[in-house]
């Protein structure tokens, strides 16, 4: 069972992605949305505090854990059941925790206004006439009466997710503007000679904060916490270990229209978190054909959307040493699939172990490669 929590900062973040910065004169700068690896470090750290562990021996492995948070939190190098299942946006409207998601990748925006369209991409087979590097039989294509220039800064709300899960058309209503969301906060600051104890010379930096918008915050998903996470109380989170505070947040997560998939026999699978595959872009499971077989079920990859590659790593706390730098495929990276074979029941429950399946322990943990599934555009 998933447990919900609703993070909401009480501070500016210090979201810092994979960029080095050090240096005299370097900008340091934010990443949105962050890793899932944000709120696994946070509740785990919460779970052991609470429970009186030590984290200098935690880390060491020389703790003694009671067997249910054993279970829940194993090792550093060995986790147990605890997972990160979800970490996206969130509004809090009318006591309600509704959540946000960025825009798919085979989503586009033109014009502003009342002269805004929003457009699916379509995948198709091209004429035989065009040749490309691109390695699946349907090219995503973009289909207007007038060309346009794509706009960016677009996420979707609860009734966005729900339509495009649904294969449904998007309406003006259906997106959030990032500023309604979160605002860039830079700030300077100078290094300190630890020897001395005065300010270094030379090295004077800037670096972004992310001030979160009134009401808004982090939705995290948990599984493998078997009743042990707190309802509520304060976090350490991000750079710094900025106060944050939870609380149980019941979201009513939209669903896919199962019945028009069963139909159809076909799906669209979207990256909730990003996607650590060993085949950069290409899903575990794929044979050279790209058909996917999981247990119970097949289905053939015809075409994909998926952003350009970026670099996840981090800081090994336990081990006081930067993980390694692993390439990912971005959230919302869109896999199209056709001639499904198997019931709804083994796609809905058999598509994550397989996913998983591979991934080091750790980064299993901390709830990379979550997925979505949707219909397609009608």
């Amino acid at each position: 069972m998933t447990e919900y929590r609703f993070i909401e900062p009480l501070d500016v973040l210090y979201l810092r992605g994979n960029k080095l910065f050090g240096d005299g004169g370097a900008h340091g700068a934010a990443l949105m949305p962050p890793w899932p690896s944000l709120a696994a470090g946070a509740l785990r750290s919460r779970l052991l505090t609470d429970h009186g562990v030590d984290l200098a021996a935690f880390a060491a492995g020389t703790a003694v854990l009671d067997p249910a948070l054993a279970a829940c939190l194993g090792t550093p190098s060995h986790p147990g059941s605890f997972r990160i299942t979800a970490l996206t946006l969130a509004q809090r409207k009318n006591d309600q925790i509704e959540p946000c998601f960025p825009l798919p990748a085979d989503v586009v925006i033109q014009g502003q206004g009342e002269q805004q369209r929003r457009h699916y991409l379509h995948p198709r087979q091209l004429s035989a006439r065009l040749a490309g590097s691109y390695p699946l039989p349907e090219w995503p294509t973009l289909t207007t009466d007038q060309p346009a220039k794509p706009e960016s800064g677009y996420w979707l709300n609860r009734a966005g997710l729900a339509a495009y899960l649904g294969g449904e058309p998007l309406r003006a209503d259906h997106l959030v503007k990032t500023s309604v969301l979160w605002q860039l906060d830079p700030r300077l600051g100078i290094a300190l000679d630890s020897h001395r104890r005065t300010a270094a010379d030379s090295r004077i930096y800037t670096a972004e904060t992310v001030a979160l918008c009134r009401d808004v915050g982090f939705l995290a998903g948990v599984q493998g916490a078997d009743g042990l996470l707190p309802q509520d109380g304060l976090l350490r989170l991000g750079g710094d270990g900025r106060a944050a505070r939870f609380e149980v947040a019941r979201v009513p997560w939209p669903e896919p229209d199962w019945r028009r998939i069963a139909q159809e026999r076909r799906f669209r699978l979207i990256l909730a978190t990003p996607g650590l595959f060993t085949g950069g872009w290409r899903l575990p499971g794929l044979n050279d054909n790209h058909e996917w077989c999981w247990g119970g079920g097949t289905a053939q990859l015809v075409s994909a959307c998926v952003s350009r590659a970026e670099v996840v790593s981090g800081w090994d706390l336990a081990n006081w040493r930067p993980k390694p730098a692993l390439r990912i495929a971005p959230v919302g990276s869109v896999y199209g699939f056709r001639d499904f074979t198997g019931d709804l029941a083994a796609l809905q429950e058999g598509l994550l172990p397989g996913l998983i399946e591979d991934l080091e322990p750790m980064r299993r943990a901390e709830g990379f490669n979550n997925v979505l599934i949707a219909a397609w555009p009608r």
